[in-house]
């Protein structure tokens, strides 16, 4: 089996996060404006507009270039930031680059950037009814939510894991106020100081956030079932399993199997013969399971650009199951994706034009930034290192429900020994081989989309890249450096921040 066993030492590592800091360069139009100039932020309505620009519209999908879900792609768009991001260098092509880590930081403390100029005034705003105090306590939700998203993200790519074993206490500078100056200095905040503030920013936002003001777009904001999901995320990276638990039972309630699409069902079984209805579908805001959506700027879906896994890898992965006599629904439908590889179909491919009669604009694709499918493999994570197994196994079986046709498909930990020819080894655990399990189908259900590489980091996973000639081959080791991203340049040379040490 080529998917890795993780040691046992891992099952007492708690997770770590990384982050970056804002220059100057990174403010938007009106805030590089002079003080006097700036947007008149004088009422409710205008604050809550602003806050549509604090959601980072860059992609973290890149991180599938320096993933195991990947191998040399031949017949592709291979850009210079693609192959220093699959051999694991830093990355110097600057921030205006879609799909680099570079262009990541910038927009998204850009979109911090608007938090911060909401809350900055909110106080101040007239909110005369009940009606406006409701609206009011809503945008500060949204912005609180918002900023703390970013960071999370940001510490969580630029940084080291959080936990007993961090090496370095790097994180990066919270922001919390508006930028005033031209050009500001900063200092990297503790890790763990990252985390705290963000979740203070969560909890507060979770208790004021309300869904009424939302009207036809409440997938597209923090609704409530997104802050609840991302709780359920940061818990579990934070390493707090009981109350990654809570906040996913929060969300998920008595009947889970309402959040997890069903690929076996006839309308996804129809829809996936057409690469343009499937990944309307897959990201349609009617699905109960995608609990928030975000417009990314990317072209991580089109299928002549940068790197993808083989047509081995892909079809070992989807192969790769403990239960005879049935297809994993994942697999399909795909694309090819230059002359030796596939790409699942999850983004629609789409182009937004600079004008009516413009040949040339803007790619991008619409993300789903929670699903409930997460909540739920986050609740199977917690519960194994909880050594509620049963629970753990139950809502295995949810998943498998919906993603496994054919014949029947049941778990139990005899199937799960077997599938790792674990069957008389007393040293693999049934906690372990729970673990291994849902890392494996945390890999299959979020391919394409960039989470695989949180989880390389979280669990210290090696990860092996083939090369050109397909012979010879490149490792990541399991606590190497280079999993933390490099600080932009510019943040080190403007901002004057640290940069992590290679």
């Amino acid at each position: 089996m080529r998917y890795m066993i993780y040691t046992i030492k891992l099952l007492k590592k708690v997770l770590l996060a990384i982050a970056l800091i804002i220059t100057a360069t990174t403010c938007s139009d009106f805030l590089d404006e002079v003080p006097d100039n700036r947007v008149e932020l004088d009422d409710l309505e205008k604050a809550g507009q602003l806050l549509t620009n604090a959601y980072s519209n860059a992609s973290y999908a890149f991180t599938e270039w320096m993933s195991d879900n990947v191998d040399w792609t031949r017949g592709t768009n291979l850009r210079t930031s693609h192959l220093q991001m699959y051999a694991w260098e830093d990355v110097t092509t600057g921030p205006d680059e879609l799909d680099t880590p570079d262009f990541y930081w910038f927009q998204t403390y850009n979109a911090i950037a608007h938090a911060n100029e909401v809350l900055a005034v909110l106080d101040d705003l007239p909110a005369e009814s009940d009606e406006d105090k409701l609206r009011k306590d809503a945008i500060e939700a949204e912005a609180l939510l918002t900023r703390a998203y970013g960071h999370f993200m940001l510490v969580n790519l630029f940084a080291e894991h959080i936990g007993p074993q961090t090496d370095s206490d790097d994180g990066v500078p919270y922001i919390k106020e508006p930028e005033t100056t031209f050009i500001g200095t900063y200092e990297r905040d503790d890790i763990e100081d990252v985390y705290d503030e963000v979740e203070d920013d969560l909890l507060d936002g979770l208790e004021l956030v309300n869904d009424n003001f939302f009207e036809n777009s409440g997938k597209y904001h923090f609704n409530r079932n997104a802050a609840l999901a991302f709780a359920s995320r940061y818990y579990l990276f934070k390493g707090d399993f009981v109350r990654c638990r809570d906040y996913s039972s929060l969300l998920l309630g008595s009947d889970p199997s309402a959040f997890v699409r069903d690929l076996t069902s006839p309308e996804f079984q129809k829809a996936s013969s057409s690469i343009t209805g499937y990944p309307q579908l897959y990201s349609s805001p009617d699905l109960p399971s995608n609990l928030m959506l975000m417009r990314k700027l990317s072209l991580v879906q089109r299928t002549d650009f940068s790197f993808g896994p083989s047509r081995d890898t892909y079809g070992d992965l989807f192969a790769t199951r403990p239960f005879p006599n049935t297809t994993d629904e994942r697999e399909n439908p795909a694309l090819v994706k230059g002359e030796n590889a596939l790409w699942p179909v999850r983004y629609q491919n789409l182009f937004e034009r600079s004008g009516l009669n413009s040949n040339v604009g803007t790619p991008y694709h619409i993300a789903m930034a929670f699903t409930g499918e997460e909540v739920l493999l986050n609740r199977v994570e917690a519960n194994v290192f909880l050594n509620n197994l049963d629970e753990a196994i139950a809502d295995l079986q949810v998943l498998t429900n919906n993603r496994y046709s054919g014949a029947a498909a049941v778990i139990t930990m005899d199937l799960l020994r077997s599938f790792f020819g674990a069957e008389n080894d007393p040293t693999f655990t049934d906690q372990l081989i729970l673990l291994n399990y849902v890392l494996f189908e945390r890999q299959k259900e979020f391919i394409g989309q960039g989470l695989r590489w949180f989880d390389i980091k979280r669990y210290g996973i090696t990860v092996v890249h083939d090369q050109q000639d397909q012979v010879s081959t490149i490792r990541l080791d399991s606590e190497d450096r280079r999993k933390v991203l490099q600080i932009p340049q510019s943040a080190i040379d403007v901002g004057g921040l640290e940069p992590n040490p290679r």
